[in-house]
């Protein structure tokens, strides 16, 4: 596609190239190596709500602007985070291609094991509580006392 500029001061007129816009550049950063921080993944967490400013990250966080604006440089560098310039501010949201690649290579690292692993747990009867051994049983009288003891703060409790 082109289009066409016209030069006044020659008056004549001259092709225009129309470039189409760049690729995005691979990210620079490990992602895991950026989400290893727990900074980064509670600025991740709040902008998986929505885009926000520096200013609103901070005010989220135990943790000062330029800190937060250092983290994001990282989160952005990784490929998770990009910035959208609305007026004096910069507004940063997660940038779903680096998110979708990080789920990707778990997804292909684990496979279904995540999924087996809820089934099981979410199918497995959780073992009982072990029966404290009679009175009768113990043989020693100062261990004999210790299980009394427990044995009558096992029934108050259960009778709260």
């Amino acid at each position: 596609m082109s289009a066409v500029k016209v030069d006044r001061a020659a008056q004549r007129v001259q092709p225009v190239q129309f470039v189409p816009p760049v690729p995005p550049v691979p990210p620079d950063g490990d992602p895991f190596d950026a989400l290893g921080d727990p900074n980064r993944r509670a600025i991740v967490e709040l902008l998986g709500a929505g885009g926000r400013t520096v200013r609103e990250i901070a005010d989220s966080l135990p943790i000062s602007r330029p800190a937060v604006s250092r983290h994001l440089r990282l989160l952005k560098d990784a490929g998770l985070v990009v910035d959208q310039p609305q007026g004096t501010r910069r507004i940063y949201q997660l940038h779903d291609q680096g998110v979708d690649a990080v789920r990707a290579y778990l997804e292909r690292v684990w496979g279904e094991v995540a999924a087996r692993f809820r089934l099981m747990a979410e199918n497995t009867v959780p073992p009982e509580a072990p029966v404290p051994p009679a009175l009768h049983e113990v043989s020693e009288p100062r261990i004999a006392k210790t299980v009394a003891r427990s044995t009558r703060a096992t029934r108050f409790r259960e009778r709260q």
